[in-house]
């Protein structure tokens, strides 16, 4: 049995072991940190794919398709790039209706460029290779995105490519071939002169989400399989203050290139504490730009310059966290004026509070709120009704969970037959599809409660999912519910016996806010961390599922059992046939 009570430093990142680091970081940024030293993988995919002797011109990239991540990925394959590379292209020289080509010697040609890398978010195809235009019987030529990235690379949105399919395969058929073929975009409209063709060296890194790479591998199958692939990473796994002054080095460098302040040394552990959140995960820092580049120019609106402290970090933080709070205020307001039911003091057989996470669309943030699970166990032939199921309101990924649960218990009773009895479950109050196994825990934890007739207390709640061994599973959105129960229990008057219980694997994601460490402090809170569902029942119902000398659960379910199994028995037969049963063996 593993029951661990866990304090204020485990529900927060260590930062206090980095205060080196943070002091350090008050100097100027002194060196850029370069693409190997955040993605050493992007980083060597990327000299895979510009060695001079490299025949492979296509680079799959897992990354967001926005601006700013297209730049990190063309600024460090522009690194890449030879100092003094040979001019490339050529001149194209108009003489009336006659148009001819001459390869590039210098800078002076109208079509020679020297390699380097062009990024291309959205283009539309006179863009991307440029046009021939006539005007009062006068002929030109326009180099479109293509004729400047000869030579070097080209960094592409892969959304574009999927939105204009001609796009893509026009693209693909000249840096294939290294040739660039003039043709008109509209097949019924030709081009009016004949213009030669011109050599094209061209690397292509294409540049998407997940969706977009699956939908580019279904439409090309053989390029996606010969393309040399990567991904950027969005997260730094901290092992060590080297890598955290890695993570700082970072940060600094972002708000340098966007003119934005940077944290003083007491900031750093606030916008940790923040970006665990993000990442969800105590040992995990975000490496996203986006991210990042909102939390400084957030700060920077209150006034802050070259630097900001943690007060001004602290108080954009709560400004933030008010200004999002009108949703989550009137969830809390449902349960405080009791229109949704939720205790928080008391006991009851078969009711237990669960704890979920619900995101609402447009809303930037998840919510975290209690829930009411309820089990009603009665004579039957041993069904398990989930009525959340029945109703058509249970996902399957529920409905998994359910009968997993029902298996654990079939084991632990080591019944060679149907339970005597049938058992309805249900989210109380819930008016909306119900999906996710995180509630299987609590769902167990009632149905024991229902079976055993022992009541389960109320001033707790439980989160995580079980296996068929009754091992406690992680789940996702820790933090959000134990605040969500917290705030509940805060308004409604601490007593010091309520808390919540997580899985032990969960310790880890746990960042939670200043007000929740201050209660566990004060021994007014308790956040437990178990390992297995029997680990949960003795805070639950304080009884042991199993044990000797003692009266435990599993006893008391079993007798139960073996009393309806008697009465069953009895009322086999008509009651004028009764008599019969005084010839059966008990």
């Amino acid at each position: 049995m593993t029951i661990t009570k866990l304090t204020c430093q485990d529900l927060i990142p260590d930062t206090e072991s980095y205060q080196d680091v943070f002091a350090q970081s008050e100097a100027a940024l002194t060196s850029d940190v370069t693409l190997s030293d955040t993605q050493p993988r992007l980083q060597y995919a990327l000299e895979q794919l510009l060695h001079p002797l490299a025949s492979n011109s296509f680079l799959l990239a897992k990354a967001p398709e926005e601006t700013e991540y297209l730049s990190l990925i063309a600024k460090a394959a522009g690194q890449l790039l030879p100092e003094d590379p040979p001019f490339v292209g050529g001149q194209y020289h108009i003489d009336g209706n006659t148009v001819s080509f001459t390869p590039a010697t210098d800078a002076l040609a109208n079509f020679a460029t020297r390699s380097h890398v062009v990024v291309a978010e959205w283009v539309e195809a006179e863009q991307l290779f440029g046009c021939l235009r006539q005007f009062n019987n006068q002929l030109s030529l326009q180099p479109g995105l293509v004729h400047q990235a000869n030579g070097g690379v080209l960094v592409i949105s892969l959304r574009t490519l999927l939105a204009q399919p001609l796009l893509w395969m026009r693209l693909k058929t000249m840096v294939t071939r290294q040739r660039f073929d003039w043709v008109s975009f509209d097949e019924s409209r030709p081009l009016p002169v004949s213009v030669p063709s011109m050599p094209l060296q061209l690397k292509v890194i294409l540049i998407g989400e997940r969706d977009s790479l699956a939908e580019f591998q279904e439409m090309e199958p053989e390029l996606a399989a010969r393309a040399i692939y990567s991904e950027y990473e969005e997260n730094l796994q901290i092992a060590d203050a080297e890598v955290m002054a890695q993570w700082c080095q970072w940060v600094l460098q972002v708000a340098h290139e966007a003119s934005m302040p940077a944290p003083a040394a007491d900031a750093w552990p606030v916008l940790i504490h923040e970006a665990v959140r993000y990442t969800g995960d105590q040992e995990t820092l975000p490496l996203c730009p986006l991210w990042l580049g909102r939390q400084l120019q957030e700060v920077a609106a209150l006034g802050a310059e070259q630097r900001f402290d943690a007060e001004q970090l602290q108080t954009m933080l709560a400004q933030r966290e008010w200004r999002e709070g009108y949703l989550p205020e009137r969830m809390q307001d449902e349960i405080l004026l009791e229109q949704i039911l939720i205790e928080t003091e008391g006991e009851r057989i078969g009711q237990i509070n669960a704890l979920s996470v619900v995101e609402f669309p447009g809303h930037p943030r998840a919510i975290g709120e209690p829930s009411r699970i309820s089990c009603v166990v009665h004579i039957g032939d041993g069904e398990f009704n989930d009525i959340e199921r029945k109703s058509e309101l249970g996902g399957n990924i529920h409905a998994k969970g359910m009968m997993i649960m029902q298996s654990f218990l079939m084991a632990e009773l080591q019944l060679e037959q149907q339970l005597p009895f049938s058992a309805s479950l249900t989210f109380e109050q819930s008016y909306s599809e119900v999906d996710g196994d995180s509630a299987s825990m609590a769902e167990l934890c009632a149905l024991i409660s229902a079976l055993a007739e022992v009541p389960v207390n109320q001033h707790l709640a439980i989160t995580g999912s079980v296996d068929q061994f009754g091992r406690a599973q992680p789940v996702g959105g820790v933090n959000e519910k134990i605040e969500g129960f917290f705030s509940i229990c805060q308004q409604r008057g601490l007593t010091g016996k309520q808390g919540v219980i997580i899985p032990s694997a969960n310790a880890r994601h746990l960042c939670l806010q200043q007000e929740l460490l201050e209660a566990v402090e004060a021994g007014q809170f308790s956040v437990w961390a178990i390992d297995d569902v029997t680990d949960a029942l003795p805070l639950l119902t304080n009884l042991q599922w199993d044990g000797e000398g003692q009266t435990t659960l599993s006893q008391t379910i079993q007798e139960r059992i073996a009393q309806a199994t008697q009465q069953e028995a009895r009322h086999r037969f008509p009651w004028p046939l009764r008599w019969l049963t005084w010839f059966t063996p008990n």
